[in-house]
């Protein structure tokens, strides 16, 4: 393992450059028939089904957004599922957070299969993103691990972070194939060589920063949300230089649910502010190009997924609502 930092670090702006932010975009929400689950971590499979997990309510459920009629799959009691995917077979992966493993539900039969964790101290899987093939990667959040399981033969491979209480959190895959992950509990991003699994650790331009969510453009430059302070952060993995924009809610805003659109634009929810904001920046222009407040209020957008197919942005509230933003030409 080794250790990587910055060798060029620019602040681009202590105040965001906002261009046009009052444009808005369509938000609806569906209010989840279970209350007080905490809906979270959609994930749209492309047939008409959205699904998500039920963190405090033990489930796997979906909604089918043209008839608004959800469906629901029981867990055993104190899961705490945080995140879940789905594959191109229809099962539905999700991370049984509180009782260390992953489960793969067949959505045909019911029927659970479970994968432990090959190391006890691995005690809370957390969020799973496919990596290509047959695997996929997760963090493991404070148990402090990021591991990689094969699909077909459920191995699981579990890969320290070196940097003591780091908190592994937001992963996703480079198309270079690295898994890139943020360290909450740190001021520092991560990546792992798919083949040899060496981790390399980048460390942020201020020790104070504490990345959660992250995404990738097109051009490879790896983005981040700063949680703690209201950044939104680039990585060139080329040079290792890093840009850094202040939020539109500042100091306040807790950015935390992050996704890239196929414009390669960068959406984020602003959940320090009531109601949660949802937040556009173009990187081409480097500005912050839309602002739009959730009418629920949010409470805390923690994940998004997007759906290219729609150009549609979905995502769980704090407030048990799941919701979607039609972000294309013409939603404005």
């Amino acid at each position: 393992m080794r250790v990587l930092s910055a060798s060029l670090i620019f602040l681009c702006s202590l105040l965001p450059v906002v261009v046009g932010a009052s444009e808005s975009v369509v938000i609806e929400e569906w209010v989840v028939p279970w209350p007080q689950t905490r809906p979270r971590d959609p994930f749209d499979d492309g047939n008409g089904r959205t699904w998500f997990v039920g963190q405090t309510g033990d489930y796997v459920a979906y909604l089918d957004s043209e008839s608004g009629e959800f469906e629901r799959y029981d867990l055993e009691k104190g899961v705490g599922p945080h995140n879940l995917i789905v594959d191109d077979r229809g099962r539905v992966w999700y991370a049984g957070n509180r009782t260390a493993h992953i489960g793969i539900i067949d959505t045909n039969t019911g029927d659970i299969e479970k994968i432990s964790m090959p190391d006890a101290a691995a005690r809370d899987p957390h969020t799973l993103v496919f990596g290509g093939g047959d695997i996929i990667w997760f963090t493991v959040q404070h148990g402090n691990f990021v591991g990689r399981l094969n699909m077909r033969s459920k191995a699981v491979d579990l890969v320290p972070v070196p940097t003591a209480k780091a908190r592994p959190y937001g992963i996703v895959v480079h198309p270079g194939g690295q898994p890139w992950f943020t360290e909450f509990g740190s001021y520092k991003l991560g990546y792992i060589n798919p083949g040899s699994l060496e981790l390399v650790e980048v460390t942020l331009p201020r020790t104070d920063a504490r990345p959660r969510r992250l995404s990738i453009t097109s051009d490879g430059a790896v983005w981040y949300v700063d949680y703690a302070q209201g950044y939104l952060g680039r990585v060139d993995p080329n040079s290792d230089a890093i840009e850094e924009w202040q939020t539109p809610g500042g100091d306040e805003a807790r950015p935390y649910g992050m996704i890239v659109d196929r414009d390669d634009r960068l959406w984020f929810v602003e959940c320090g502010i009531q109601p949660n904001r949802l937040v556009g920046f173009d990187p081409e222009r480097e500005a912050f190009f839309s602002v739009t407040e959730i009418e629920s209020g949010g409470g805390c957008v923690r994940h998004m997924h997007y759906d290219p197919a729609d150009d549609e942005i979905w995502f769980g509230t704090d407030v048990n609502t799941v919701g979607r933003a039609a972000i294309g030409p013409g939603a404005n």
